[in-house]
């Protein structure tokens, strides 16, 4: 079967994806084509099920139920950090309240966690690379950082307001998901299982292969040096990225409030 797999340029989505883009791996009958985009446009593409498998943020998965099933392998869900709202000069919550933060996506995860957090803020969409430099140069007060600028911020001069992920951990005592890989529901059942275990596979052999998954990912060109995309990703692909377990699901269940459909890799 021909299919097309859809991950964003990210760190994480890239290195869990290099045993199959590099050809390390038996793709088990099937043909893959790989699309590589920013994750909101994936979000915004799913809604038409454009693609077979497509990288998601949970965040978006509500309006994709009966689109897409989620798959148990390849998840981004961290325990005690996440998302970080920063801003140009020290801030306190409240004081958010009279700013307009910037935002990458109004169904990425970050955006659907920084609600729950503080609801009602001004927000302006941006894409995800041009937030921090934007609050560095003043162009808005705050902003809210995924991907690999949150470990860039300090740099900048920029403060910290909240670590999201470390608020939902007190707040739930939960890891935070960000996003998973999902595929279209209406393909045989036998199809979405197969695929699914050939992802986990994938995951592990990455793992496996650490610092090759690594270059490859560097690839990509995020502006960062190997070290950096390898501690990036030590965070994100972790067990939850094998199969998101018991905790991984009520995770996800809490955050979106609803119960996913899965497919168990």
């Amino acid at each position: 079967m021909r299919i097309t797999i859809a991950h964003s340029p990210d760190s994480d989505d890239a290195y869990m994806m290099a045993p199959l883009a590099l050809g390390w791996m038996d793709p088990e009958g099937f043909e893959i084509d790989f699309v590589r985009k920013d994750i909101e446009q994936l979000n915004r593409e799913a809604m038409e099920a454009r693609y077979e498998v497509t990288a998601i943020s949970f965040g978006a998965y509500p309006e994709l139920v009966g689109k897409y099933d989620l798959l148990t392998a390849g998840s981004s869900i961290q325990e005690g950090t996440g998302p970080l709202v920063v801003s140009r000069k020290p801030m306190e919550r409240d004081q958010l309240a009279s700013v307009t933060v910037a935002i990458p996506g109004l169904r990425t995860s970050a955006y659907l966690a920084m609600r729950k957090w503080m609801g009602g803020l001004n927000v302006e969409l941006l894409p995800f690379d041009q937030i921090l430099p934007s609050v560095a140069e003043g162009r808005f007060e705050a902003g809210l950082l995924i991907h690999e600028s949150q470990l860039m911020y300090q740099d900048a001069g920029l403060h910290l307001v909240v670590d999201l992920g470390a608020w939902w951990k007190a707040a739930y005592d939960l890891p935070l998901p960000m996003g998973g890989n999902a595929i279209r529901s209406d393909l045989p059942i036998d199809t979405k299982q197969h695929f699914a275990a050939l992802m986990r596979k994938s995951v592990e052999m990455a793992q496996a292969r650490h610092w090759e998954s690594v270059d490859y990912a560097q690839s990509f060109g995020r502006g960062m040096d190997r070290e950096m995309v390898g501690r990036y990703v030590n965070a994100w692909v972790n067990e939850f990225t094998v199969d998101p377990g018991p905790r991984g699901r009520r995770a996800v269940a809490e955050l979106l409030g609803i119960e996913p459909s899965w497919i168990q890799g």
